[in-house]
Formats: structure tokens, sequence, C-alpha cells
């Protein structure tokens, strides 16, 4: 049998190799986390985990909750992107905003595959945990909410299911009443030259958008000119990506819930996907997706 190699630390001494115990004990040493903040302790593992806490004997609920919460967390990042992205844009800083901006539809198709997971689950397993939900609904939800208003889908009356917490309505509030996405984007446009009508760059903020053939005559200067006005080209292709995934989002929302309840109303009092047809039919960004007809 051949003798243990000899080892020449990084000064060329010659040192006996490492023993076994001693390979062990270093092991051992690297897994001990008392000392130090551990990855769960890092990402509050606990209180996540924790956080599910199904209210039927159904083994589907777990599955439910687990969806929505997830959501939630990725609807976080989104708001967090998207609200960067928009003081970005206002701040005429536009390559940050995009990374943002690209950031926020992949996030959105991350989503929309996660509602293949949901649609595992079917009517009776459904109808099994529905009585225990009372009138609790993705409906109520103050980010998704606060996610359609900073894209620019006003609408006073999705103030009033928030009214409950002073905490949420005022976060709801707050991207209710300032401008959205679109609304700094079109400012932008105006600061660098292009033809925008006051009507669209400096109005009340809380009103439904409305598209202006105005606006779009400002858009096709950029897009028949892209070589002069290639970051103003690539913000209207990011928000064009942008709304093309959302769609696809809310699309998705709309098949998996008449899947699973049919054309039952919602547990928040809505029509269900009557409702959430409706959504299907709303233009972010109406006149970047109308140009591409009169280019």
């Amino acid at each position: 049998m051949a003798p243990p190699r000899i080892q020449r630390s990084a000064g060329g001494h010659m040192s006996e190799p490492k023993k076994p115990h001693d390979i062990v004990h270093e092991e051992k040493a690297k897994l001990d986390f008392s000392q130090s903040m551990s990855y769960g302790d890092y990402l509050q593992l606990d209180a996540i985990l924790q956080a599910q806490k199904p209210l039927s004997p159904d083994h589907n609920e777990m599955l439910f909750i687990i969806q929505h919460q997830t959501s939630e967390l990725w609807m976080k990042l989104m708001l967090h992107e998207l609200s960067a992205a928009i003081a970005h844009v206002a701040s005429d800083e536009l390559q940050p905003a995009f990374k943002m901006l690209a950031r926020v539809s992949r996030i959105m198709e991350q989503l929309v595959h996660a509602w293949d997971v949901l649609a595992t689950m079917t009517p009776p397993e459904y109808s099994a945990i529905r009585p225990y939900l009372a009138s609790s609904s993705g409906f109520q939800s103050w980010q998704y909410r606060s996610i359609e208003f900073r894209l620019g889908n006003k609408n006073a009356a999705m103030l009033k299911p928030h009214e409950h917490s002073a905490e949420r309505l005022a976060a709801v509030r707050a991207a209710y009443e300032a401008p959205s996405l679109y609304d700094e984007a079109l400012r932008l446009l105006a600061r660098r030259g292009l033809p925008m009508p006051a009507s669209h760059t400096a109005r009340d903020w809380t009103q439904p958008y409305e598209a202006s053939d105005a606006v779009e005559q400002g858009w096709l200067v950029v897009y028949r000119q892209p070589e002069k006005h290639w970051d103003l080209y690539q913000l209207g292709e990011e928000l064009i990506d942008l709304e093309d995934a959302f769609r696809l989002w809310r699309f998705r929302h709309v098949t998996t819930v008449e899947r699973v309840i049919g054309f039952k109303r919602g547990t928040g009092g809505t029509g269900g996907v009557s409702y959430l047809r409706k959504m299907l039919d709303v233009v972010l960004f109406p006149e970047i997706w109308k140009l591409r007809t009169d280019l």
C-alpha cells in the first residue's frame, strides 16, 4: 500500500495530509449555524411556512392557499419594480427603467404559468372548500389593485373594497392619485419635444385614460424614425411587452376560473367569469397598439 502523499503549503513547506477525523470535524464546523445567520433566518422561512392555515378538512385547500400566497409575493416584487420604473421614466432615466419593466413582464409570465397548477383543482374539490372562504376573494387584493392603477386602469369604485383598512386604503389611493406608467411615458415624450396634447400630460390622474389621435401622432414620429428616437422606441416596445404579458395573465385567470367554478358568482360578490371577461377588453396603452395599423 502506498504511503500517504506529503502536501506542500503555499509557501512550499512540507505538511502532513489531513486525517479523516480532521476533515469530519471541519465539515461539522461548516454545518453549525448557531452563531451566524442561516438560510431560514434570512428568508424568514418559519413565518412563511407557518402562514398556511386551511379552514376546511379538504386536502386541496393547501393548493388554493399556496397558489394565492405565492401570487401575492410575486405581486409584491412586481409593485417594487413597477414603482421604481415609473420613477426612472419620470426622471428621464430609461436604461434602468427598461430592466425593471422587462422584469415585471417576466413576473407576469411566471404568474401565467401558476394558473396551470390551480387548474388541477376540479369543480368538486373547489366546492368542498368554497363555504369556508366566506366573502374573501382575489378581487380584494390591494396589491393587484395597485398594479392596475399604476398601469393606468383607474376606477374610483375599486377603492371601496379596501376601506376597512386605513393602511391598505392609503397604499391603493396613492397609486390611484399618482400618474401611471403611461402618463409618465407621455410626459417624457413631451419633454423630448414630441407633439403631445396638454390634455394628456397635465390632467387629473385619477380619471380613466382616454385614447387620443394626437397622442398617436406623437408615437408615430418615434416609430417612423426609430434610429433617431431609439430609447423612446424601445420604451414603446417595453410597454407593449408588458401589456402583452398582462393580457395573457388576465386571460389565463378567466379560463382557470371558468374551468373550476363555471359561471357561478365570485366569493367577493362579482359576476365571476363575466366580470373577468370584461377586463380582457381593457387596453392600457391604446395608441401604441393602434399605430401598428397606421404605420
